[in-house]
């Protein structure tokens, strides 16, 4: 389906292209002020003396090429534009309006024409400069918006225009806010195919203000500046001060320059602050001149202060600043962040105009930022200093690190002491001791650096050295460290396991990582080793007597198309160490070739959210595309032009799924391979493809569906059925033909749905149909819903004897039976021989029964039962019936006695019947048994007696055993057995009952 629906847009391209080389620009049918519409669209026709037609709901429009007031329809064109012009709009012309080129259809609008007019137009508007103009009308009927234009072009809600509506949609309003004489013109208002016009006239009212004072904040000593622009430059305007009336003086000067007029104070004390006016031919604009001053310092008093400070410990040390500004001011202290106040060791001192910060008694730790913040009504000022506090050096820090130890040099180096003590460190002084004597050897000072190389040494001894700083405040208490021995071998550990940076069939080149831990001395070199695969003997590469000293070599002692792998080992002092662990194996051979184009790439499945690809592998040329060794899939959303990589990593298998697909989306799919030699070309799908699964036609997939269904009145019926289908369908249910009322929910999910009655009603009783429908095709299902109840009983039984030997039975019908078309009675019967109640009839769908085999001497006794789909009604009783018998004479001959044994054992005559019965509805089972003496029967369901159980009704009459379940429920299925027994034998017969709905 998705290869047919390409295929006819692909056709509609064609037909285009056969005709125009681009279009673009398609503006729908659009209504103007001039109460007319146009079609306006961009065409590079292929040839200019293609004819163009113009149809409205599939007729034939004619139209003239120049514009002409007789003519209704007129085409303008202007280069590559196509204007199409409807004049006089009417009701009559709303329709569907398109555009062919030499027969083929290019573009096609709908023009709609609401039922709309004017009840108040807009009308005439007289407005001064620089004030806002409203034009209003009223509409017939409601509308969303209307089209408003100012001289002829659309206008859109800003800050020049702001356009409203009513909340009844009635009444339209457009303000043209601040008015200058460029916007006096005709405005007019377009509701449908109705519009309305009228002018704005914009008066002008003299002298104005373009640019009015505004309020200014100055600082104590800067200069101000208020300036204003009127409408007029002949205007003469005057500067006021609180009512006072200004000139130019000293340190005051007012200019004119143009529309412009300035006033500007050189130097701003607090008796400039106040309110200034300027007023020109009677207008007046205003603004307030706020005198300001805030704390601040002279730029050489700031920069004295930040020189730093400087003292030794158990000094004093003294910041001073002075300011200037509008008390109160609120002066505040910091040191490293923290606020300092007047007690102890710190004295703080005031005085009018300047600050001062002393601090005795000093130790290091007071060493940081101090810092003076000033604060007043009008703002804050800060300023920063750093005070730094000279003590003794802090002991160097460790641990010592041995460089080298062997049998005649030991170097050590160590880490600067923490805390210099605000100096520069002059020296390093060292002590040696042997360990096992008492004395200490001077060994420096030894210079700034943190490195000593001790070369009087014996071989095996254990040194020990003591470490202090020295600086121009003295020693630092000293660092011992541990014992270090001379002339202990200890081997480096292993380098990094080798890479292979390139590989050729003639050379291999190889890097590595040098050990972590090197053992003590200095990596000298490495030696690296070769092994081919499938062999145990390593070979050294490098010579033995020049050891490799870079990270890095080439192994050109190899034989083209072997494989190999690496190892190296690091050299010191003590010997060559560990090996490293070895590389990956690598072929000898030039490098390949990126790899072509996979072959045969096609979508071998989709659904909604996945696609799944397979592809053959692409061809292995020689020498120009070499064997891939995996692939990288890619797609891009026909919306972007970037393509999303799907697996970071290589995959080596022909097919890939690709998952997280937004549903009915259009993506472009291709492939990559890749091998060692890069990533080759890749390998697109034609089309693009839509992320939903092969078109199936609808069909049920349940295996059983019920197409019937007893529910019972005021029990909630609900109907589920599974389906697939796709692309998605359209389910409908109906109820007898026609869609289900609101009543019904009906819930619908991804390859399911459900019917679901809440509290059911005779009423909706019927055949429910679903019907799931598709582009490929439809497929529906019917189900019958019966919605009943338990019936009531049928009325009086009455007994009458039309002929000997038979009763008929009749009744006046259940209350319930026109409702309900499957409601039937049954009769049951018991005489004054037997004590159990057996069924003479069922399935009566009158209300007349005749009973046969009647006979005098006995008493009976009838019942009626109203039955349907959901079971029996209460019986009604019929009066008992009795026929009295004829007593008549009659003389007995009894016969002379013979011996005879008639003793046998238990024998079926007649064995038991399968049985297979609907629910609700009663069983009857027999067999004949003979035998004697008489046989002691037994039943049994599933092996378990039901002699005792009053659920059945069992009966033996002169060898004649029967078993009655008056309603059958799914607990009677199973395997019903009787037992005969007597002193001559035993006998088994069995049976199986099934309960169908």
């Amino acid at each position: 389906m998705l290869k047919k629906l390409t295929e006819m847009k692909k056709e509609r391209e064609d037909e285009i292209a056969e005709f125009v080389t681009h279009i673009s620009t398609l503006k729908h049918i659009e209504v103007k002020d001039t109460d007319c519409a146009t079609i306006e669209l961009d065409m590079d026709l292929k040839d200019p003396s293609s004819k163009i037609f113009l149809y409205k709901d599939g007729v034939m429009v004619p139209f003239t090429i120049e514009d002409s007031e007789e003519q209704k329809h007129n085409l303008k064109q202007i280069g590559k534009k196509y204007v199409f012009t409807i004049k006089n709009l009417g009701s009559g012309d709303a329709g569907l309006y398109s555009v062919d080129v030499g027969g083929v259809n290019v573009f096609s609008t709908d023009f709609k024409v609401p039922e709309v007019d004017f009840a108040v137009k807009i009308k005439e508007v007289k407005a001064e400069e620089r004030e806002d103009a409203l034009f209003q009308c009223v509409l017939t009927a409601p509308l969303n918006e209307l089209k408003w234009y100012g001289k002829s072009a659309p206008l859109t809600h800003g800050e020049k225009f702001e356009i409203s509506v009513s909340e009844d949609k009635l009444i339209h309003k457009l303000i043209v806010r601040d008015c200058l004489p460029l916007d006096g013109g005709i405005y007019a208002a377009v509701a449908g195919i109705k519009s309305c016009n009228a002018f704005l006239i914009v008066e002008d009212p003299g002298v104005h203000f373009h640019a009015g004072l505004s309020d200014c904040k100055v600082v104590v000593g800067e200069a101000a500046e208020l300036e204003c622009k009127v409408s007029r430059e002949d205007c003469v305007g005057i500067w006021y001060k609180d009512g006072n009336e200004l000139s130019s003086s000293e340190g005051i000067t007012i200019t004119k320059d143009g529309t412009f007029h300035r006033l500007k104070i050189h130097k701003v004390t607090e008796e400039f602050a106040g309110k200034y006016k300027f007023e020109a031919d009677g207008r007046k604009t205003e603004s307030v001149i706020a005198v300001e001053d805030p704390p601040r310092f002279s730029a050489a008093d700031l920069e004295a202060f930040k020189t730093p400070v400087t003292v030794k410990k158990g000094h004093k040390a003294t910041f001073k600043l002075p300011y200037i500004g509008r008390d109160p001011i609120k002066i505040q202290w910091y040191l490293e962040g923290e606020e300092l106040s007047d007690e102890g060791n710190i004295k703080l001192e005031h005085s009018e105009g300047c600050t001062r910060l002393l601090l005795n008694k000093l130790q290091r730790k007071d060493s940081g930022e101090v810092k003076i913040k000033l604060k007043n009504e009008f703002g804050t000022v800060e300023a920063c200093s750093q005070l730094n506090v000279l003590d003794k050096p802090t002991p160097p820090m460790g641990p010592v690190e041995v460089v080298e130890a062997n049998s005649s040099v030991i170097d050590i180096k160590w880490r600067a002491p923490k805390d210099s003590g605000g100096c520069k460190i002059d020296n390093y002084i060292l002590e040696r001791q042997q360990v096992g004597r008492n004395t200490w050897k001077k060994v420096g000072p030894i210079g700034p650096e943190a490195t000593y190389r001790d070369s009087d040494v014996d071989l095996g001894k254990r040194y020990c050295y003591r470490i202090r700083v020295e600086t121009e405040m003295g020693t630092s208490e000293q660092m011992e460290t541990d014992d270090i021995q001379a002339g202990t071998k200890a081997y480096p550990g292993p380098p990094s396991a080798p890479k292979v940076v390139t590989a050729f069939k003639d050379c291999i080149t190889l890097s590595w990582s040098p050990p972590s831990d090197t053992g003590g001395t200095n990596i000298l070199g490495y030696n690296c080793e070769k092994r081919k695969k499938g062999s145990n003997l390593w070979g050294q590469v490098n010579p033995h007597d020049d050891m490799i000293k870079g990270k890095q070599y080439a192994v050109k002692d190899v034989v083209e198309g072997m494989e190999y792998e690496f190892r190296v080992t690091a050299i010191n002092n003590s010997g060559a160490g560990e090996f490293s662990t070895p590389s990956e194996f690598v072929f000898a051979r030039d490098p390949k070739k990126p790899p072509g184009k996979v072959i045969d790439f096609k979508v071998t499945d989709s659904t909604y959210t996945t696609l799944s690809l397979g592809w053959t592998n692409p061809k292995d040329i020689e020498g120009v595309e070499d064997e891939a060794k995996g692939y990288f899939v890619e797609v891009r959303p026909a919306e972007n032009t970037e393509w999303d990589r799907c697996n970071s990593n290589p995959t080596a298998l022909n097919f890939y799924t690709v998952r997280g697909l937004k549903s009915m989306a259009m993506y472009w799919v291709r492939v990559i391979a890749t091998n060692d030699g890069g990533e080759g070309q890749p390998q697109e799908l034609d089309n693009y493809i839509l992320a939903m699964p092969p078109p199936v036609r609808p069909r049920f997939t349940d295996a059983k569906i019920k197409s019937f269904m007893v529910v019972r009145a005021g029990n909630s019926a609900r109907f589920n059925i599974n389906f697939e289908a796709s692309p998605w369908p359209e389910v409908t249910w109906l109820k007898d033909g026609v869609p289900v009322s609101k009543k019904v929910t009906i819930s619908n999910a991804e390859g399911n749905s459900q019917l679901l009655i809440t509290s059911a009603e005779r009423s909706d009783t019927g055949i429910y149909t679903i019907v799931v429908k598709n582009i490929v095709g439809q497929e529906s299902f019917s189900i019958e819903i019966r919605v009943t109840d338990e019936p009531k009983p049928p009325g009086p039984v009455e007994i009458d004897e039309n002929v000997p030997g038979t009763v008929t039975i009749s009744w006046s019908a259940s209350p319930d039976e026109k409702r309900d078309d499957r409601l039937h009675y049954m009769v049951m019967k018991r005489d004054s021989s037997k004590r159990t109640w057996h069924t003479v009839a069922d399935h009566i769908f009158n209300n007349r029964f005749t009973a046969c085999n009647i006979m005098p001497g006995r008493e009976y006794n009838f019942r009626v039962y109203a039955k349907n789909d959901m079971g029996s009604s209460k019986p009604s009783e019929s009066p008992k019936w009795l026929i009295t018998a004829k007593k008549e004479k009659f003389t007995v001959k009894i016969p002379a006695p013979k011996v005879c044994d008639l003793q046998c054992p238990p024998r079926f005559l007649v064995p038991l019947k399968l049985h297979t019965a609907p629910q609700g509805y009663e069983c009857y089972m027999s067999c004949a048994i003979k035998g004697d003496p008489t046989p002691h029967v037994t039943w049994l369901r599933n092996n378990i007696s039901l002699n005792t159980n009053t659920n059945y009704f069992i009966s033996n009459t002169c060898g004649v055993c029967s078993l009655l379940i008056l309603r059958v429920g799914p607990k009677d299925c199973g395997e019903y057995k009787i037992v005969a027994e007597n002193s001559m034998g035993r006998a088994e017969c069995s049976t199986k009952l099934t309960v169908r709905e």
